[in-house]
């Protein structure tokens, strides 16, 4: 009579490192979207952090990053981005995810049709880069900050 041994059970070991659990979070989050579309993930933490979080659905990075293209070359700025951004942005949460969701084509007209944000939204923002600059001792670039981008080439760029 041969005796088998059973395979001893896969021991799990805690890890700090969030990535595999958010990795696989975007994933789900992702395939509850319509193609074209950008997604801002923010992970909120029990002690206060966030972690940020950028996906596409399908099509949406070629996209994004053409868009990209058509605004920088329009000339639109930090405060254009938050203004068209605010028109088409969809807000959710899961728990303690929260998502926002960019429809690309949308986006895509309001930078074909040149919109731009409202001079008393790029006033204010100046205001806060200065605010920010005098708290941490820095002098502020002038001017508004540049596009930040919708798709993976401009915001992944450091």
């Amino acid at each position: 009579m041969m005796t088998v041994t059973p395979p001893s059970p896969t021991l799990l070991l805690p890890t700090g490192d969030p990535t595999p659990v958010e990795k696989a979070a975007v994933d789900g989050i992702v395939d509850g979207f319509e193609p074209e579309t950008f997604l801002w993930i923010v992970f909120h933490r029990p002690d206060g952090g966030a972690r940020v979080w950028y996906a596409w659905t399908d099509g949406g990075t070629a996209l994004g990053n053409h868009i990209d293209g058509l605004a920088l070359a329009g000339g639109l700025d930090f405060a254009d981005w938050l203004h068209i951004g605010d028109r088409r942005s969809k807000h959710s949460a899961r728990g303690r995810i929260a998502i926002q969701a960019y429809a690309l084509r949308p986006i895509l007209a309001d930078v074909q049709a040149g919109v731009r944000g409202p001079e008393d939204r790029r006033d204010g923002l100046l205001r806060f880069i200065a605010c920010a600059a005098a708290e941490t001792g820095q002098t502020p670039r002038p001017g508004v900050p540049r596009w930040l981008g919708v798709g993976p080439t401009l915001l992944n760029h450091k």
